[in-house]
């Protein structure tokens, strides 16, 4: 005989009872897949900032080293600063700076024994008026024309020869570029004055054929200080040579 199973259909358990189907089912799946997702982004999210936050705080502990390094080096910077500052200061000095000493040591060695000097007046700056107590009513105009710094020199010599030899003497000291004669005059000698030749007063110059002059040697290719002053329109080269070289001729000419 064949077993016949008087359950009904709806109240059978086991793998032969139907399977209930519904939208109930795929809804709970969703949700729990939905909340799975969720939570799984949440974590990863979670995980990102405090990764992001762990970054930021290494960061901004090498800033504080950093910051630390840099405020104790600072001091170095500003010695350095300081130091290229100053040597700046000191190569400008030193490239307008004008060697007197070697000049009034150079003067000294071709100074001839048959004249001698009263007054020295030097001048650093271009076109500077000097102030000696030799300086002639016409010396501001061969002054002003000089592009470097100036030596104005009055003395006595002996004859007007003795001008002439002093001033190609002149010219051998290095750096002079021309020496202007501003006047060479013998004075008259006075009544009672010593009629010895070469002999005279050493500040009136006055004596038998003393001749009394005063001289401008310019040093024109030496470098001058800077100013602050507009720079004056100076004269060319041979503009200069020529009024030099008059003026040279009408001074050993008198």
């Amino acid at each position: 005989m064949r077993p016949v199973n008087l359950i009904p259909l709806e109240e059978r358990r086991g793998e032969h009872a139907p399977l209930r189907s519904g939208p109930l089912a795929y809804i709970v799946v969703g949700a729990l897949v939905a909340m799975l997702a969720g939570v799984t982004a949440l974590v990863l999210t979670g995980n990102q900032v405090a990764d992001r936050k762990s970054e930021v705080a290494q960061l901004e502990r090498e800033d504080a080293v950093k910051a630390a390094r840099a405020q104790r080096l600072s001091a170095y910077t500003q010695f350095r600063s300081l130091h290229e500052e100053r040597v700046a200061t000191v190569t400008s000095l030193a490239d307008s700076r004008f060697d007197w000493e070697r000049v009034m040591r150079e003067l000294s060695l071709i100074l001839p024994h048959d004249v001698w000097l009263i007054s020295l007046d030097a001048s650093a700056s271009a076109g500077a008026e000097s102030g000696g107590a030799g300086e002639s009513s016409g010396s501001s105009s061969l002054t002003g024309s000089i592009a470097g710094p100036s030596l104005a020199i009055s003395g006595c010599a002996t004859s007007h020869e003795a001008v002439a030899g002093f001033v190609t003497a002149l010219k051998d000291i290095d750096g002079v570029t021309r020496v202007g004669v501003e006047s060479s005059e013998v004075a008259a000698q006075e009544e009672g004055a010593s009629s010895a030749s070469g002999s005279g007063d050493s500040e009136s110059c006055t004596g038998n054929s003393v001749a009394k002059f005063n001289l401008v040697v310019a040093f024109d290719a030496a470098p001058v200080p800077a100013t602050g002053s507009s720079e004056e329109a100076l004269p060319s080269a041979p503009e200069q040579a020529q009024t030099t070289a008059a003026t040279t001729e009408g001074s050993e000419g008198g």
